[in-house]
């Protein structure tokens, strides 16, 4: 429970010690030991899209997210600046059934990563291919899919100076917007866990710390 607090609420260690009559070292390790544990069990990609088809399941719904960090100085940091976002933080790419409920999330990366760029190296397009499934996704996955006749990953259309979309392209936008709307629902119970407002840019230790709020949201979901 104290651990869980520290995670939920963003406790302060010290506050936490000093209430529970422990030491703050003893605290943090609480804390390191169930991030690592709980780490262990957030499922592998290949394994998480082949028990989302064998339940029945058809179609994921692929995102991206920026967990905003506590910025640092210096040049280093600059690789965390999202363009698209214009803040600093760690990209993190999820993916989620037809309900929202997340079922997969990448390492954190830097902020500045593309859509494209993260799937291409989690090879999210040959895992979908294999265990059978479709995807509904953003704009900022045009192109991760080029298979005219038999695509896996659907991405609407976009408008350019010279074609303007028709009235059929616009309605299929609106129509894949309220599909992909779950998503974000995903997104938000992930962020409800108050120890994200204090993550740091290491990567590593961000991701342990994201795939461990991952397996904790999915058994709060599912109570």
């Amino acid at each position: 429970m104290i651990v869980l607090a520290v995670l939920r609420y963003a406790q302060r260690l010290t506050d936490m010690a000093g209430g529970n009559d422990v030491s703050e070292s003893t605290v943090r390790r609480w804390r390191d030991e169930l991030i690592g544990l709980l780490a262990a069990q957030a499922p592998r990609l290949d394994r998480a899209l082949k028990k989302l088809a064998k339940q029945g399941g058809e179609v994921v719904l692929i995102d991206g997210t920026l967990i905003r960090t506590q910025r640092c100085t210096g040049k280093a940091d600059r690789r965390n600046y999202s363009g698209k976002h214009r803040r600093h933080g760690l990209y993190l790419l999820a993916l989620t059934d037809e309900n929202g409920r997340l079922i997969w999330i990448s390492a954190a990366r830097s902020g500045r990563t593309h859509d494209n760029t993260a799937a291409r190296r989690d090879r999210i397009l040959a895992h979908l291919r294999a265990a059978g499934l479709g995807a509904l996704a953003g704009l900022g996955f045009r192109g991760l899919d080029n298979d005219i006749l038999d695509p896996v990953i659907v991405t609407g259309y976009t408008a350019s100076r010279i074609h303007k979309l028709t009235p059929g392209q616009k309605d299929a936008n609106r129509v894949l917007a309220i599909g992909r709307a779950p998503v974000e629902h995903g997104f938000a119970h992930l962020k409800n866990w108050r120890i994200l407002t204090k993550l740091r840019t290491e990567p590593a230790r961000a991701t342990r710390l994201l795939r461990a709020l991952l397996v904790l949201t999915n058994l709060e979901v599912n109570r």
